[in-house]
Order: structure tokens, then C-alpha cells, then sequence
């Protein structure tokens, strides 16, 4: 019993291991696995923070669905964040010129600075980028066209998109959740941008049996 309790105890004071998109030294540009694909549903985001801060994402009229959070290169554990890069910073105008996928260009501006400096391309080759792997996914018909809100199970929001999308294997694809309202569809892809499993610290889907998708505004 006694060896039993100091083996407990030493295990209770050993520290823990640094999760990986902790090591700083491992965040290189260009030195990353894969990519994540981050589609927002905007209405959630408008109700809950955008439209309280007048976000011209959120503006009466521009009923944006689903619209780009982010591409975000990840390690096969983790991810890294806030690289060094040699390239310069975007323009405001370049950044402004993502508006129409992402919801506005600061957003945009933000993932450069967090996530496309991970990148190792240009500013102008990550915003490429990500407008080139937003491209390849089909948002299926009934989200782009939604007239009203709807609660539906996690898993029919994916099969809908495994539907729309040819190639999309179950295991690319998580959805989450923020409270009971949908928050993202995120979306794994090679370096090439093409579909592929998720590690499996991305590929945690929303525990509620439904969620809400309010309608854009």
C-alpha cells in the first residue's frame, strides 16, 4: 500500500508533457502536416458577439451562411501559431478583397497574422489559398438557401456536407458547437488542398444532439 501511495504521489508531482502547438521552437514557417479548413456559420457568431460590435459581417441585408474562419496549417499533433515569416504583411486592400468569403478583412488580416504566416507563402499566395480551398467545397443547397431557423443532429449537417462534396470521407469532416447554436464546419485538407482524415485532436464533434442554425439575416 505504501509503494502504491509514493507511486501516486511522484506521478501527481511529475510535470506534464507541453501539448505540441505549446513548443515554440517546433513553429516554423512552412514546416507544418496539413491544413484545416475553418467554415463559420456567421449567424451564430452575429448573435452572439458580431452584431453587438456593428461587424459589417453581421450588416441587415448581407445574409452570410457559412463564410471562412480560416485555413490553418497543423501538425499531425497540434498546430502552430505566430511564426516568424520573411514575407511581408497584406495590404488593407488585399485583406479588404477577402471580405467576400470571410466576412470582413480584418478577420482576414487575423488569420494572416496567427495562422498564414505558418504558411511559409506570400500574404497574396495564403489568401490564394484559402480562397482556393474555400472553392473546393461545396456548401450543400439547403444551408445556402436557408429561409428560417432549424434544429437538426450534428450529424445530418455532416452528411449533408459528405453529400455535397464527393471525396469527403467521414473522418475529414467535424462539426462543433458553441452552447446549443452551430459554431463551424471544419475541414481537413493536404498541402495540395485535397480531402484527408483529420488528426484526431481535430476531429472532436459537437456532444449535442441537435444544435440550431438560425437563418441569415
Amino acid at each position: 500500500m505504501k509503494r502504491i501511495l509514493c507511486l501516486a504521489l511522484a506521478l501527481a508531482c511529475a510535470p506534464a508533457a507541453a501539448p505540441a502547438h505549446d513548443m515554440a521552437a517546433r513553429d516554423v514557417a512552412g514546416e507544418f502536416d496539413y491544413y484545416v479548413l475553418a467554415l463559420s456559420w456567421s449567424p451564430a457568431w452575429c448573435s452572439a458577439t458580431g452584431a453587438a460590435r456593428g461587424a459589417d459581417q453581421c450588416a441587415a441585408g448581407r445574409r452570410l451562411d457559412f463564410v471562412v474562419h480560416g485555413l490553418w496549417p497543423q501538425y499531425e499533433r497540434g498546430w502552430p501559431q505566430n511564426c516568424t515569416t520573411a514575407e511581408r504583411d497584406p495590404s488593407r486592400r488585399e485583406s479588404q478583397q477577402m471580405a467576400d468569403i470571410m466576412g470582413s478583412g480584418g478577420l482576414a488580416w487575423h488569420q494572416w497574422q496567427k495562422h498564414g504566416r505558418c504558411s511559409g507563402l506570400s500574404a497574396a499566395g495564403y489568401y490564394g489559398a484559402t480562397r482556393a480551398a474555400a472553392g473546393r467545397i461545396r456548401i450543400p443547397d439547403p444551408f445556402a438557401e436557408l429561409d428560417r431557423d432549424i434544429t437538426l443532429p450534428p450529424e445530418v449537417i455532416e452528411e449533408a456536407f459528405i453529400e455535397a462534396n464527393p471525396g469527403l470521407g467521414r473522418d475529414a469532416i467535424t462539426v462543433t458547437c458553441r452552447g446549443e447554436e452551430l459554431q463551424e464546419v471544419r475541414i481537413c485538407l493536404t498541402r495540395d488542398l485535397e480531402p484527408r482524415d483529420c488528426a484526431p485532436d481535430i476531429r472532436r464533434d459537437c456532444s449535442r444532439s441537435r444544435v440550431l442554425m438560425e437563418s441569415p439575416r
